[in-house]
């Protein structure tokens, strides 16, 4: 069987194991349902549990839960782990699910619809999704083997969680290799990708690493609140042991970006992350995630990869990116090597922009929205060179690559130097004008 179906046509290939699931229950082995899986079923049914069965044993009422999570280790990543993967907008479809080491749900967060999706599943606080309590689901999987386990439709033994892919993983103790809990995200079948239980593993290695860190896994005074709400803060709270950078500036002119710090050493940038700085650059007002994601990735990008990727941005550079929405910190806006440009042609320095601006946005950038920027940022330096009508300037504009093809400019060149001088026809030819 084609396991890719289940990104490609996720109703075709549930059809498919639901058949197999109904053969496997009445002790026909089918090749879509591995041995092990087969195995937990059984083990599952021999405890009591029903196919035909949705509510799981409850442990804890949700008052008694709120108090729980106040003593666990995991309060203290749980703020990454919101920031990296929940998606608690109108309009989210995921669930991000938390439990502790005995399979009990300690935190759930997603929109109020997929909540009540949830509800009906009994997918909720103080509810036991072990094996014993529930049947065979990823969170329980992951507890049994250990490592991440992704659950797709009638791979779970319950039939009434056949409509839900699940993709979860144990988070450890980085000291004693203990399991704490299982991290975990459960959606309608057409929201998972093939990138959903990769994102869950890069999740937990952050949780991890934030574990041991100094004071690792401490709640956070912050997050001790009666209501049990997970702060959209960020990050702030958890990784505030971390040495966090001073940001001078920003370096994104050419082919080598790089953050400049405030002692002058340079930090590199990969070239997504320069991406998304070069936008949050561009507006003051921030982005959504669901924003830097369309405009980095098109139709394909998601808000989890950005989310991803800004932890780590965040972690690289500290308060120099904020979030809710993402955008750069008041000390940092408009000190890119780009924003000084502008700046300087905001004040009518024509010669000083010329001289700062000494190579495209991003030159190897190949994401549409940093090419607008990039284009934008020549048609305003060659607007006022042109303006200008100094022959220096003109002279040195077409002596860039930026402006080697502005033929209006070579125009603007000849009707102050003549249209016989040899540098108008040298930089006229080289303009195609």
């Amino acid at each position: 069987m084609d396991y890719g179906l289940r990104f490609s046509d996720p109703a075709r290939y549930a059809r498919t194991l639901r058949r197999a699931h109904e053969l496997v229950i009445s002790g026909i082995p089918r090749p879509e349902i591995p041995a092990s899986l087969a195995d937990s079923w059984h083990r599952a049914m021999a405890l009591g549990i029903s196919p035909d069965q949705h509510s799981p044993r409850h442990l804890h009422e949700v008052s008694e839960v709120l108090e729980l999570r106040r003593g666990h280790r995991l309060q203290g990543v749980m703020p990454a782990l919101h920031e990296l993967l929940a998606d608690d907008s109108r309009s989210g479809r995921h669930l991000l699910v938390l439990t502790d080491a005995s399979g009990e749900i300690l935190w759930r967060v997603g929109s109020p619809a997929v909540l009540r999706q949830a509800d009906r599943l009994e997918f909720l606080e103080g509810a036991d999704w072990s094996e014993a309590g529930i049947g065979t689901n990823a969170i329980s999987e992951a507890l049994v083997t250990g490592g991440p386990v992704q659950l797709f439709s009638a791979e779970h033994l319950v039939r009434t969680h056949h409509e839900w892919a699940c993709s979860a993983a144990p988070i450890r103790d980085p000291a004693t290799g203990q399991v704490l809990g299982v991290l975990d995200v459960s959606g309608p079948l057409d929201t998972i990708s093939a990138d959903t239980l990769r994102m869950v593993r890069c999740a937990v290695r952050v949780a991890e690493a934030l574990l041991g860190a100094p004071d690792g896994g401490t709640p956070p005074r912050a997050l001790s609140n009666p209501g049990g709400q997970h702060p959209r803060a960020g990050l702030r709270d958890a990784v505030e042991s971390q040495p966090r950078a001073a940001v001078a500036s920003l370096e994104l002119l050419g082919d080598k970006p790089a953050a400049v710090l405030a002692d002058g050493s340079r930090v590199p940038l990969t070239p997504r992350r320069a991406e998304i700085l070069a936008l949050l650059d561009s507006r003051a007002q921030g982005w959504a995630a669901e924003e830097l994601a369309y405009e980095l990735h098109g139709d394909a990008g998601t808000p989890q990869a950005i989310r991803t990727e800004m932890f780590r941005l965040r972690s690289l550079l500290g308060e120099a990116v904020l979030s809710n929405p993402y955008r750069l910190a008041a000390d940092v806006a408009g000190r890119s090597d780009s924003g000084r440009v502008l700046g300087q042609l905001r004040e009518g320095r024509v010669a000083d922009a010329l001289d700062s601006y000494r190579a495209p946005l991003l030159s190897r950038s190949g994401v549409l929205a940093v090419q607008l920027l990039r284009d934008q940022l020549d048609l305003a330096v060659g607007s006022a060179v042109r303006a200008s009508a100094d022959p220096g300037l003109l002279m040195r504009w077409l002596s860039t690559d930026m402006g080697s093809a502005d033929a209006a400019a070579a125009e603007v060149l000849g009707a102050l130097l003549g249209r016989g001088d040899p540098r108008y026809l040298a930089f006229r030819a080289s303009a195609g004008a």
